[in-house]
C-alpha cells in the first residue's frame, strides 16, 4: 500500500512538473509576438510537438535550428517552411511574402550564414533585440543593405536560400 502511495505521489510530481514546463514554454512562445497574434497561434515546441492547437501562425519557445535555444519566435506558414528547409539543409524558395516576430530578441548569429558557429570566424555577427523578419522572392532584396549596423532594415544570410529582411525595433551596439 505504501509503495502504491509513493508511486502515485511521484507520478503526480512528474505530471505537475511536465505541466509547469509546458506552461512556461507556451508563455515564452507567446512572448515572441503581440497577444492579438500569439494568443490564437498554434504553439509548437522546438522538437516539433504541438503544445497547443491554434491558427496558422506557429509560435515556438526557441529556434528549432539552434539546439537549446530559448529565443521565442512566431512564424506564418512561409516562415515555417523556411525553418523546415533550413533545419534539413534543403534549398528554400518562395514567391510569397512571409513574416516572423522575435519580440524577445535573438542570439548572437552570423549575418552571412545560418550554419556558422564561430563568432571569431572573421564574419559579421549580430545580436538583434526585438525585430520582425520578412522573407519573400529574392528579387525583393535588391538594393537593401546587408549591414546590420546601418540603422535600419538589412538583409541577413544574403547569399543563402534563407535570405530575409531583418527589421530591428530597437537600437543595438556594434561589437
Amino acid at each position: 500500500m505504501r509503495l502504491t502511495q509513493l508511486s502515485a505521489c511521484a507520478l503526480a510530481v512528474i505530471a505537475f512538473s511536465a505541466s509547469a514546463d509546458m506552461d512556461e514554454k507556451i508563455q515564452r512562445a507567446e512572448s515572441a509576438a503581440h497577444s492579438d497574434l500569439s494568443s490564437m497561434a498554434t504553439i509548437v515546441d522546438t522538437d516539433g510537438s504541438v503544445l497547443r492547437e491554434g491558427n496558422h501562425w506557429h509560435c515556438m519557445p526557441g529556434i528549432p535550428v539552434m539546439a537549446g535555444d530559448t529565443h521565442p519566435m512566431c512564424n506564418d506558414p512561409v516562415w515555417s517552411a523556411l525553418l523546415q528547409a533550413a533545419a534539413k539543409g534543403e534549398p528554400f524558395e518562395t514567391d510569397k511574402i512571409g513574416f516572423s516576430y522575435m519580440m524577445q530578441g535573438d542570439a548572437m548569429v552570423s549575418n552571412a550564414s545560418p550554419a556558422a558557429t564561430d563568432p571569431n570566424d572573421g564574419g559579421v555577427w549580430v545580436k538583434e533585440g526585438p525585430h520582425i523578419m520578412i522573407v519573400g522572392p529574392k528579387s525583393m532584396l535588391e538594393g537593401i543593405s546587408d549591414d546590420p549596423y546601418n540603422g535600419g532594415p538589412y538583409v541577413m544570410w544574403k547569399d543563402t536560400p534563407y535570405a530575409h529582411i531583418m527589421v530591428p525595433l530597437d537600437n543595438k551596439t556594434k561589437p
